[in-house]
């Protein structure tokens, strides 16, 4: 059989190329396939990433700034909290635990990510609030107290007792219900000087009011890394389970996570402003970009691939065909 290969009507569009001949009804045709489309996934990808470094900056220049001291309501002027981050806290301050032994905090460091919260036992508002928020949270996040880090909270009166450190130990490991959380939650009651020494090098400010026989205070919890020194700030009594885990993962410096902590880490930048984590569009387009050129990437591959390995005859006058 004898076949003949006639002109196509059909011109190529302007700037494609015809790849490869195939028949169709007995024509030789030109299939064309645009050499340039990777390029232009490129341009597009870039454009994207452009448009998010703009957008990340707009939104880190929105942050909530704290008030001055000096406009504070009356009675509130020395309360609130001025972040040290990177600060080493004095690991030679002295202590009792909820036994009655004297420890140092430094006894502490060295192993392991901490969260400081300071409190005092007495609270009839507030100082509950964050301890039920802490444990609630740490309930949602799968590290282990006591196995990936542990919690460190501490007095600031000086009038408190291990006795009251034990008993409100007691409650929250209780609220808290894993195994082994005892060995890793400590409750510690001091003297003022070593009170002072803390709350000052944490930048928490508080102030007793005699007329209530109670303190005014804000209330946070302190991501510490293993060597003790302050990573990360949480405000509030309510504490965001996925800020808690990144902080923890960060202050860690690589000791505990996994490679799904450390993609979210690059998606997400703490807010010192804030003290929560809030998603860096610039990043996560990055992302976006480099998973879909890889994705292109392959399936151009493999059309090259199938291309090639189809057979082909050689028409008469030269034309090719499958």
């Amino acid at each position: 059989m004898n076949l003949t290969r006639r002109k196509s009507s059909k011109k190529s569009p302007q700037g494609l190329k015809p790849e490869r001949m195939c028949m169709r009804g007995g024509t030789a045709e030109a299939v064309p396939f645009p050499k340039s489309l990777a390029g232009w996934f490129f341009a597009l990808a870039f454009m994207f990433a452009w448009l998010g470094v703009s957008s990340a900056s707009a939104q880190m220049n929105n942050g909530i700034m704290a008030p001055p001291a000096n406009t504070r309501p009356p009675r509130l002027e020395n309360v609130g909290i001025e972040q040290h981050l990177d600060t080493q806290v004095p690991p030679d301050l002295i202590f009792r635990d909820e036994t009655g032994k004297i420890v140092k905090l430094g006894d502490y460091f060295g192993r392991k990510p901490l969260i400081l919260n300071l409190v005092y036992y007495n609270c009839t508002m507030l100082c509950g609030e964050a301890l039920a928020g802490l444990a609630s949270a740490m309930r949602l996040v799968k590290f282990d107290v006591g196995n990936e880090f542990d919690v460190v909270t501490v007095s600031f009166d000086p009038r408190e007792t291990p006795e009251m450190a034990a008993a409100k130990k007691k409650d929250y490991v209780a609220r808290y219900g894993r195994a082994n959380a005892a060995s890793g939650w400590h409750f510690l009651t001091g003297e003022a000087g070593s009170i002072n020494a803390l709350t000052k090098a944490v930048g928490f400010q508080y102030q007793y009011d005699e007329k209530t026989n109670q303190y005014a205070h804000a209330t946070a919890i302190m991501v510490l890394t293993p060597q003790g020194r302050i990573s990360r700030y949480f405000y509030g009594v309510d504490f965001p389970p996925k800020d808690l885990r990144m902080g923890l993962v960060e202050a860690s410096q690589g000791k505990i996570g996994n490679a799904v902590d450390a993609v979210l880490l690059y998606c997400y930048h703490y807010n010192p402003e804030t003290g929560k984590y809030g998603a860096m569009v610039a990043n996560i387009l990055r992302l976006a970009a480099g998973a879909t050129i890889l994705l292109l990437g392959g399936l151009l591959f493999i059309l090259w691939r199938l291309d090639r390995s189809v057979p082909r005859r050689t028409l008469h006058g030269g034309a090719r065909t499958h």
